[in-house]
């Protein structure tokens, strides 16, 4: 097996930067994690925000600390900083080589898809941001690290796409439609959600949009480097 990760994002159309980030961090254990926040609103604010959250976040997942009590730490953290009037929605994906599992904790409104042989399924159980309410915690899962499936995490610009013409992207159906002709590679599912969004905006998106997919599928290369390729337009 191998793990292929793929990111695509963009910011807010005319605002110089996204208020989302994602960051990424080997696990002393053994396995990978991936921190993507999308901080209150958009712009510079924002993106002060989210760098705050998932670099807590990333410092205490590299110390060993387990997603769910990272997660808890990290609303903590935010919540004493800023008083409760600060939010951020925070999903951590991890690949646990330990328990050889996929771990997902998310304090995120809105959901995370699984694509399988089967078919596709959502995690969509009421889940609040982080730094609001004192008692919040994260909604967990833990799915077997099996070949042919992927994770698919995403902030809220990629179901806001084209609301505001009235026609929003239904991102369950673009990943069933996608599944159709088999999971492939992480990347290629990344940039067409991507593209389908900007498609509803015209290509001036109306929020920041940022889609993390992880997929566990069969090793392409014999050799046992680790590799990883990251595109960012100056």
């Amino acid at each position: 097996m191998e793990v292929q990760v793929a990111v695509a994002k963009v910011a807010k159309w005319a605002s110089r930067e996204s208020g989302d980030t994602l960051e990424m961090i080997e696990r002393p254990t053994g396995g990978l994690s991936w921190v993507l926040v999308d901080g209150q609103q958009s712009g510079r604010g924002a993106k002060v925000i989210s760098n705050l959250v998932a670099r807590k976040a990333i410092s205490l997942l590299a110390e060993g600390v387990r997603d769910g009590a990272t997660a808890r730490a990290a609303h903590d953290y935010l919540y004493a900083l800023h008083n409760g009037k600060v939010q951020a929605t925070l999903n951590i994906v991890s690949v646990d080589l330990v328990t050889k599992t996929v771990v997902l904790a998310r304090n995120n409104p809105n959901p995370i898809y699984v694509v399988a042989t089967a078919g596709v399924s959502e995690y969509s159980e009421p889940s609040q941001p982080v730094g609001l309410y004192r008692h919040t915690k994260p909604a967990m899962h833990e799915y077997p690290l099996a070949p042919e499936t992927g994770f698919v995490v995403f902030t809220d610009g990629l179901p806001s796409a084209g609301v505001r013409r009235g026609q929003p992207l239904d991102v369950r159906a673009e990943i069933e439609q996608l599944h159709a002709g088999g999971l492939g590679a992480a990347q290629t599912w990344a940039d067409a959600l991507l593209e389908r969004a900007l498609a509803r905006d015209d290509q001036r998106a109306a929020d920041d949009i940022s889609i993390l997919v992880v997929a566990v599928l069969p090793r392409q290369v014999e050799d046992s480097a680790r590799r990883l390729l990251l595109r960012v337009p100056l």
